[in-house]
């Protein structure tokens, strides 16, 4: 990163008598900026746009990401802690979304039988045919904006890319 510098010193400072060291850190090269800001735009552009779509369906992306979660699953069921890792959401996130969900009549939440706290959530009826709906909308979307732009060998190396960092990713 230009005027920043790519060289620090290892220094240590003191917080309320205590010692605190600051590691040395390296900023990214102006190819490292251009890659990481490349992908990030990508992102950006691809998530609003599919929103976008899926709004026209009726639906936010969070919900068509949740129902998409539910209907690979058996009987359309998941433990809201499945889903929740499933989808990488933290819990508070997950409970008010599907609340907001369930008042739609998109999805049901049970309580689990043998577990007090835990909930079963299943994809409605409705939900499902909201979902049958938009699907095939949605996959237009992505083959037009993503699928049909890259190569057969552009796309090898996306799945591998993304295989890589989420392994990394998910080590740490």
């Amino acid at each position: 990163m230009a005027g920043i510098g790519t060289s620090w010193k290892r220094f240590s400072v003191h917080v309320n008598q205590t010692s605190v060291d600051f590691i040395p850190m390296e900023w990214l090269s102006d190819e490292e900026q251009a890659t990481w800001s490349a992908y990030i735009r990508l992102r950006q552009r691809l998530d609003a746009a599919i929103a976008a779509g899926l709004a026209q369906d009726g639906l936010s992306a969070a919900d068509y990401e949740l129902m998409v979660a539910l209907s690979a699953a058996p009987g359309d069921c998941l433990r809201a802690k499945d889903l929740a890792a499933e989808v990488c959401w933290e819990k508070s996130r997950l409970s008010k979304h599907l609340a907001r969900m369930a008042a739609r009549g998109l999805v049901d939440r049970q309580p689990v039988a043998e577990d007090a706290r835990g909930v079963l959530v299943q994809l409605t009826s409705e939900g499902r045919a909201l979902l049958e709906r938009a699907a095939p909308n949605h996959v237009q979307l992505v083959r037009e904006l993503f699928i049909d732009c890259v190569t057969p060998t552009e796309a090898d190396a996306i799945q591998a890319l993304s295989a890589k960092v989420v392994a990394v990713v998910e080590e740490s």
